[in-house]
């Protein structure tokens, strides 16, 4: 089955393939098609992966994760001044903006 949208297929001989793979592979993820030829003759194509995007299941890890009632309460205050180095953020200058 072939894709539309395909740009102009490049062909390309095994040792060019070899010294510039990193290059053509981003050519190929923008979506062109290249030939591989070993002495004129075609023998492999690098061709764009045809992905289909994962379907996403809601709830899949209902009974496993656990969020706490308090989850997104204030933090302790010695829990936060150690994100700060030891300084209560509260009464810095940068403090509020």
């Amino acid at each position: 089955m072939r894709r539309k949208n395909r740009s102009v297929t490049k062909e390309v001989n095994v040792h060019e393939a070899k010294t510039h793979l990193s290059r053509l592979l981003r050519k190929v993820a923008a979506g062109e098609e290249i030939v591989i030829a070993n002495r004129g003759v075609p023998v492999a194509r690098l061709v764009p992966e045809a992905r289909t995007p994962a379907k996403r299941e809601l709830g899949i890890e209902r009974d496993t994760i656990r969020v706490a009632d308090d989850f997104d309460a204030p933090l302790p205050q010695d829990v936060l001044e150690s994100f700060y180095g030891g300084v209560d953020p509260t009464k810095t200058r940068d403090a509020g903006k």
